[in-house]
């Protein structure tokens, strides 16, 4: 035995060392490609010192290395990594702009350039293959950031060294700058639009930009530049496992005053871009097609982005009483996401990804018809706007896919009524009351904490002791079924509880005066407040007899409903054992298993007193979460903006209605009603927070 022991502790002693050495070798390639880059920034500035003769060049180059040996001391001595390391991104960030704008064609032929170029080319290289093999191998941590300080250091290292050169000049170089942090942003984000948006920030960029300005930019260094700061982004739009609501929530987690501040410097952005795109008027070769081309699309740009601020100050608005209400009830085990669910926040998204994907639209339209070649500030402008609206699109696009849908939940136990031989309910004996009340007294705080823990909207826990009639049910059950959000839409999924007596063949409610309510009475309610709509219904049924209501819910047509039942096996138990399963049993572990994500139920262990099975109707499956109408766009659209934009809700709904792939739909569809029909699961997540267990 300790002989075992042994070999296991020499093996764990192994496969610790692997992992150091994996993780050294790694750390070595990216050593190596820094120091690479060292040299070839010193080659390259003794070159261009070399060349021109200019002392502040050579001031630049010697109080570089001075700056570099003070992060050493500071990092080796001091141990100050953090501003150390700060040093180092920013001189080279800045020492990298030096050599990429001050270059010039003399310097092509020159050994000691071409000796420098390939070593850039070498750094940036070195830098993927450490940043892929990282990535490989799983030894680099997520974590939510929009831009890190070593790039936000570098971007700002070689903005400063734009101010060398003219002022319009200058000021493009620090659009582009801004464009570049934008992207950067839009990669790590995974935004819809980020890689067409990469695409097309290298071609204008490569093709256009420094054309523009009139630069004989040096590619080599601008190639390392770009490439060590986008290698990592891009990458980890395939690698990165952070969730939506983790890469957001920078954004989520600011508060409401940074929030809103924020919407100053994108409409100044949005301002300039427009200006600037104005002064395309002012070329009248083709005037006959650029004024009236720029007028039209030029107001179409205008109500869009008036549109895009509106819709940006709405979701702040919203995302603050949803910061809120999750701080007034925060706890372990319910978050943001969760508050934002069951605010109406992914309805709110949906609408307004069609509105932010028409604002990007009328800015690549308007940025074709003012394109100008020659204008370094039209273009570095474009290449800001489309990020940060690409970022707005893709942040609603990401909210409205991933969180759960509204939902409205009733509860209704009736414990003192139960079946007599001739199915009317009569009182318990007296005896046996005090235990049954609290039982169902449990039972209801059992079911309240389920509608709190998933934020569901609560329409009543309803708890009588002497039966309800059919009609006072009915007239309950009809006001609940018409229950909207705050936002106008119907919820996504009303949630019907029920506890109580039930006739034995049929499972119908046993009510007062001899009444029952039957399965099919319930259908045609719901099928008449539900009639347009694509809500769906799901009965929890904690009675003695939910098997019949469980079995004839799996017939039903056209309609989104499911049963969540238990039966109750009291003949195997010996009463004496006191394992005798009562009403409230179930309730109490699936309750416990819904709100407990460490619950160890077990739903399929052999000799329960109480089982779980559940029925989905037979399209239960082709249910998605409510997918905004043209009324709904139409409700939105009068609630939050004013009546010149109108005309843009039918271009919105005509637009966002076309469903291009409706055939493989279709595939998908009949697949998943054959495999839930076939093989339905022993859990059903519905996607609300709420599981369907079967035993």
């Amino acid at each position: 035995m300790a002989r075992e022991e042994e070999d296991e502790e020499e093996q764990l002693a192994v496969d610790r060392h692997k992992e150091v050495d994996m993780f050294t070798s790694v750390r070595c390639l990216g050593y190596l490609s820094s120091i690479n880059l060292l040299v070839a920034v010193c080659v390259g500035m003794y070159v261009r010192w070399e060349v021109t003769n200019e002392p502040m060049i050579l001031v630049i180059f010697i109080l570089g290395l001075f700056v570099l040996g003070i992060a050493s001391i500071l990092h080796y001595y001091f141990a100050m990594e953090k501003a150390s390391l700060s040093l180092f991104h920013l001189w080279f960030g800045f020492l990298l702009g030096l050599l990429c704008l001050l270059n010039s064609p003399t310097l092509d032929s020159n050994v000691k350039e071409l000796v420098a170029n390939y070593l850039f080319l070498a750094s940036v290289v070195m830098k993927t293959v450490w940043a892929l093999t990282e990535r490989i191998c799983s030894s680099i941590h997520y974590k939510p950031v929009l831009l890190t300080s070593a790039e936000l250091l570098e971007l700002l290292g070689f903005g400063i060294a734009s101010t060398t050169m003219p002022l319009h000049r200058s000021m493009a170089i620090i659009g582009l700058v801004v464009a570049l942090g934008s992207l950067i942003v839009d990669l790590r984000m995974k935004s819809l639009l980020a890689l067409p948006n990469l695409v097309s920030f290298a071609l204008i960029t490569s093709l256009a930009f420094f054309q523009a300005l009139g630069i004989t930019a040096n590619p080599y260094v601008l190639g390392c530049y770009l490439g060590r700061l986008l290698c990592e982004p891009v990458l980890d739009v395939y690698f990165s496992g952070l969730g939506p609501i983790e890469r957001w929530m920078p954004v989520l987690s600011h508060g409401k005053v940074w929030r809103r501040l924020s919407l100053l410097p994108l409409s100044l952005v949005e301002l300039a871009f427009f200006v600037l795109a104005a002064l395309k008027l002012g070329h009248l070769e083709l005037w006959y097609l650029v004024i009236p081309g720029f007028c039209l699309f030029g107001l179409f740009w205008s109500v869009c982005h008036i549109i895009l601020l509106i819709t940006i100050w709405g979701f702040h608005t919203k995302l603050s009483e949803c910061q809120k209400a999750w701080q007034a009830q925060r706890s372990s085990t319910r978050s943001l996401d969760r508050v934002m669910a069951s605010r109406g926040i992914r309805h709110f998204c949906l609408i307004s990804e069609r509105l932010v994907f028409f604002s990007l639209l009328s800015t690549v339209i308007l940025g074709a018809v003012s394109w100008q070649p020659s204008n370094g500030l039209f273009l570095s402008a474009l290449l800001v706007v489309l990020p940060l609206e690409s970022l707005a699109h893709g942040l609603f696009h990401e909210l409205g896919s991933c969180l759960g849908g509204t939902c409205a939940g009733y509860a209704l136990v009736i414990p003192t009524a139960y079946c007599s031989a001739d199915g009317h309910p009569t009182l318990l004996p007296p005896e046996h009351v005090q235990q049954l009340n609290l039982r169902s007294t449990g039972m209801l705080n059992n079911v309240q904490r389920l509608f709190s823990h998933h934020m569901i909207q609560t329409f009543g826990c309803d708890y009588s002791t002497s039966g309800v009639t059919l009609e006072a049910v009915q007239t309950k059950l009809r006001n609940f079924l018409e229950l909207c959000t705050e936002e106008g839409p119907r919820h996504d999924t009303y949630l019907i509880f029920y506890s109580g007596h039930t006739h034995k063949g049929t499972g119908a409610w046993v009510l007062a005066g001899g009444e029952s309510l039957h399965l099919a009475q319930l259908l045609e309610l719901w099928k008449e407040k539900n009639a347009g709509h694509y809500s769906r219904l799901i009965l929890v049924l904690d009675t003695e007899n939910s098997l019949p209501w469980v079995k004839e819910v799996r017939k039903v047509e056209g309609i989104h409903i499911a049963v969540q039942g238990a039966e109750l096996f009291s003949t195997k138990m010996d009463p004496e054992a006191g394992d005798t399963p009562y009403l409230g049993d179930f309730t109490s572990e699936w309750v416990e298993f819904n709100c407990n994500p460490d619950s160890d139920t077990q739903w399929s262990e052999k000799g329960r007193t109480v089982t779980a099975v559940y029925g989905v109707s037979k399209r239960w499956s082709d249910y998605k979460l409510h997918l905004p109408t043209g009324n709904d766009v139409a409700k939105h659209w009068k609630t939050h903006f004013p009546k010149a934009t109108y005309p843009m809700v039918h271009l919105a709904n005509w637009c966002c209605g076309l469903n291009l792939f409706w055939l493989c739909s279709v595939c998908l569809r009949c697949f998943r009603r054959c495999k839930l029909a076939w093989f339905p699961p022993a859990v059903l997540d519905t996607g609300q927070g709420i599981k369907l267990v079967h035993s």
